[in-house]
Formats: C-alpha cells, structure tokens, sequence
C-alpha cells in the first residue's frame, strides 16, 4: 500500500493512493496516520479495504508529511563510502548517528527556508525508514520485522553550522522546514528488499544525485538493529539512512550551495518524488 496524508498544513487528512496514481479519502476508516494506525494489525485491516470504493480527492491537493506523530526523527550519516570521499572523511566502522528534530518534518512540496546567515545550505536524497513495532536491542535478523514502511526523505543540510561549529552534527540539520517527507509511506511488504532502490536529486534540472540503496555501508536492517541498542524505537519514528554521492559539499572543483530561487526535485524509485523551492528567510529585523 501507499498510504498519504493530504490537505492544509495541520489539518491533513489520511488516503491511499490507488493503481492509478489518484489519491482515495480514508477518512471514514481511520482518522490518521499516527502510531496506533501503521502497527502491523492496524495496516492488515487497510489492505483489505476495496480501494476503488474510497471516495476520490480532487487532483492538486497539497500531500502532508505521510506519518504524524513522529518523536524521534534519527539520522545516519556517510553511510555510502564514495560520499564519505567526497566529504573528505573516513568510511565510518559503526553507524554514524545524529538527530534531526521533529519540527523540521514538512511535507515533500513545501518550500524550503534557507537560514539567515547561510552560505552552505545542502542537499541529501535518503531513504526514510519508518518504524511500525518498537522495540530495543533488536536482532539485526528480526529488524525489518519492525519497519512499517519506506518514503523518500530530503536530509536539507547547514554545512558550515554541521561541521564547521563544533563535533556536533546536529546543529546543522534541524532547522525549520529541513525535513521534507514523503509523498507516501510504502508499506514494507510492497517495497520489498530495501536495498535495491534507485535514487535522484536535481538542482534546478541538473542532475546531481544518482545512486541506490545497494551501495550503503550498513543496511536498513544493520541501521535499525544498531539504532536500537542505544534507544527505544516507537512505532512512527523516522529514521533516514544516508545518501549517495552528489552533495553541493563534494562538487568538483569548486563545492557551491543551495540559494533561494532554486529548485530541488527528487524521488527513489517506487517511493514517490518531492519538489521544493527554496526560499529566503524573513529578517529577523
């Protein structure tokens, strides 16, 4: 299943997205897609719904973030070896685990905001994992028993703030709107093996990002076991797994940097594509 949220920000509304792309109000079968909604009996009862009997949504409706209720939003970086190269840095021996804060969650179409004082706001393509069981200290056998699906997830990150301010990645990587998700989460059974998804990102029409999940250092299933050694996962957390090659960070010969005007696209392949704008912040005055 491909499962959305569709309307105005903070009133969005749960659907599924049919065969032909259309997206069907579930609203009369649950009234989100939180935590309780994506548990594993809870998606069993939605796929046995006739979905051509949903009512339809008029086509142009904003798409929300795909899950709400999400309380930890967990990030794993250089998790592809030619883009820990290009980040001049080491590949890692364990994960390398950072948070980005809910607050940044957004959905995939909405403009993006360049912090006041940027100069090296960034781009990352990842997989998004999104937790249905939760659990601690999960056998990496039995990780992908817990994941209630897949969605694309744009990791917009501060360059300097990341790396230039201090060991701690974080302060990079949270601000307001740098969390883009969705379309849809893609249910785990329909996705399938997870380590074998093509994905992209274009700036303004070039095509920058090109890689696939087969190339990750650690896979969903080590990435999920490890994160749960050191926490407690819950259903709706997010976690994103890293990305390819590509970053304004590693362009040659000069790296160079998202600025407001421009146009980032991306997808992975059966996950859906997001589309944002960047824009300038608002002075603080």
């Amino acid at each position: 299943m491909k499962l959305c949220r569709f309307g105005e920000a903070g009133q969005e509304r749960p659907g599924m997205i049919d065969a032909a792309g259309r997206i069907r109000d579930l609203s009369a079968h649950v009234t989100d897609f939180g935590p309780a909604e994506i548990a594993p009996d809870a998606l069993r009862t939605l796929s046995a719904l006739a979905i051509d009997d949903l009512p339809l949504v008029p086509e142009g409706v904003r798409y929300g973030p795909p899950v709400t209720g999400t309380r930890k939003f967990i990030a794993i970086g250089l998790n592809y070896a030619d883009h820990a190269a290009e980040s001049n840095l080491p590949i890692p021996e364990e994960p390398v685990v950072f948070s980005k804060w809910v607050n940044c969650i957004q959905g995939p179409n909405d403009p993006v905001t360049i912090p006041r004082g940027s100069v090296k706001t960034d781009w990352e393509v990842e997989l998004g994992v999104v937790i249905g069981t939760g659990g601690h200290d999960i056998a990496r056998e039995r990780a992908l028993d817990h994941v209630a699906g897949y969605c694309v997830v744009h990791d917009v990150s501060e360059r300097e703030w990341q790396i230039e301010r201090g060991p701690t990645w974080d302060k990079g990587k949270g601000f307001p709107t740098f969390g883009p998700v969705g379309p849809w989460l893609v249910t785990a059974d329909e996705v399938g093996d997870p380590q074998t998804l093509t994905m992209w990102l274009d700036v303004n029409g070039k095509r920058v990002q090109d890689g696939s999940t087969a190339t990750m250092i650690f896979t969903v299933a080590d990435i999920v076991a490890y994160c749960s050694r050191f926490m407690a996962l819950e259903p709706g957390d997010i976690i994103t797994t890293g990305t390819p090659p590509g970053v304004g960070l590693g362009q040659k010969p000069t790296p160079w940097y998202l600025k407001a005007g421009d146009v980032v696209s991306l997808g992975i392949a059966g996950l859906g594509e997001q589309r944002q704008d960047f824009v300038a912040a608002v002075s603080a005055g």
